[in-house]
């Protein structure tokens, strides 16, 4: 299976202005920054791109201006904004689940509730040019190196890294070594970004085109970012094993502890909805003894991103896990054979051309069992009978003459 990705080398920094510059470098326009922020009334700010050569590589630094003062407002205003936009949908939510990964840490950080909150238009204009960017350049699958993250103080009083990004990675898992450096290489933006948008993982994949974006030359070393596009060097079909059929799944996987029963069944129903494989539900002790809910989302490959962003946007949850799993099959069939009660359809377990089970249908043994007013489980013990003499002692008789000849 052959896959677009990306892998972040985040190691001397990440911000919103550093994500921008780099998709720059990788052909993102000003015309497509200037529609997405046309589409959400954020063209008050505008971006100029500079070439520069820097660690001996050619990248962009960009510079900002902006015709109006930054606004602030609450996380639910701007949600208003953004659901009513021109924005498409994917990057409405991804956008929204970068806002309230910073307004929750905003919150932890200043011990206030959540809907006092103020986010600055400045965070929200960087948001919608780089999830914007992400998907005019096809980018859905994004890995990233460990952040780094300087120690100490800057000044008198300001700590280095802001406690904001630091509660953003704690709260994720995110993985993070630290610097010497000065100034601040990873910023709230640039963190929520990432804990939203990537995985702290290392591909394996075919490097095409890379990408280098620059920070501000006031800090010493200056940041940056480079990223590097290509695509998977997994084979499309794996080598069967056994006669199973195999496929690739995404697993996507996330930990609940707020939601109701009601909510957690509604949620079920809609992710089947949008194509989901299978969802289950696991209890869990999670920390400060709270009981919670492992939710596991089975689902082709191609819904991975779409059913994550679902999670994000629809469930308390601040990220999810998502894996690329193989998957081994066995063959199934229908089949209908002559039972005591008229003919059925029975299912059957192969694998290549062995005959590993057979087993009544439910939806059908259910449909006669209320046609003919009899239990369920009589109906199933005539199907299950029917299925010993015309299927299971079949093949018996037939691999016993096999092996007589």
């Amino acid at each position: 299976m052959t896959r677009k990705m990306a892998f972040i080398d985040c190691s001397l920094g990440s911000s919103g202005s550093l994500w921008l510059s780099t998709l720059m470098d990788l052909g993102l326009s000003v015309a497509s920054i200037r529609r997405a922020l046309a589409a959400v009334d954020l063209d008050i700010y505008q971006v100029e791109p500079l070439q520069v050569f820097e660690r001996g590589a050619s990248g962009i630094r960009l510079a900002w201006t902006s015709l109006d003062q930054v606004t602030l407002r609450s996380l639910d205003a701007w949600s208003q904004q953004l659901k009513s936009s021109a924005l498409p949908e994917p990057v409405i939510a991804r956008v929204l689940a970068c806002l309230r990964c910073l307004a929750e840490a905003e919150s932890v950080v200043h011990d206030t509730p959540l809907t006092t909150i103020q986010l600055s238009s400045v965070a929200l204009m960087e948001l919608v040019c780089v999830v914007s960017g992400l998907l005019e350049l096809n980018i859905s699958e994004l890995y990233a190196s460990p952040l780094p993250l300087n120690t100490g103080f800057e000044g008198e009083h300001d700590l280095a890294p802001s406690p904001v990004t630091l509660e953003i990675l704690r709260a994720s898992g995110a993985s993070w070594k630290p610097v010497s450096s000065g100034g601040e290489p990873v910023t709230p933006v640039g963190a929520a970004l990432l804990v939203t948008c990537a995985r702290f993982e290392v591909p394996v994949f075919s490097i095409e085109r890379v990408g280098y974006g620059f920070g501000s030359t006031s800090q010493n070393p200056p940041a940056a970012m480079r990223l590097y596009l290509g695509t998977s060097t997994e084979v499309e079909e794996p080598a069967s094993i056994m006669d199973a059929d195999t496929d690739w799944v995404a697993v996507i996987e996330s930990n609940l502890d707020t939601m109701t029963g009601e909510l957690l069944g509604g949620l079920m129903e809609r992710l089947f909805t949008l194509g989901a494989l299978d969802v289950t539900y696991t209890p869990l002790q999670m920390k400060k003894n709270r009981p919670a809910t492992l939710l596991t989302v089975i689902c082709p490959v191609s819904l991975g991103d779409q059913l994550a962003l679902i999670l994000l946007r629809e469930t308390p949850t601040l990220g999810v896990r998502i894996q690329h799993i193989r998957r081994l099959k066995a063959q199934r069939e229908q089949v209908r054979i002559d039972t005591a009660l008229g003919p059925m359809l029975v299912k059957i377990k192969r694998l290549g051309a062995q005959l590993i089970s057979a087993s009544p249908e439910y939806e059908e043994c259910q449909r006669i069992a209320t046609m003919r007013q009899l239990p369920l489980i009589e109906v199933y013990e005539v199907a299950r009978d029917a299925i010993k003499n015309v299927i299971i002692d079949k093949k018996d008789r037939i691999d016993t003459t096999t092996q007589e000849n």
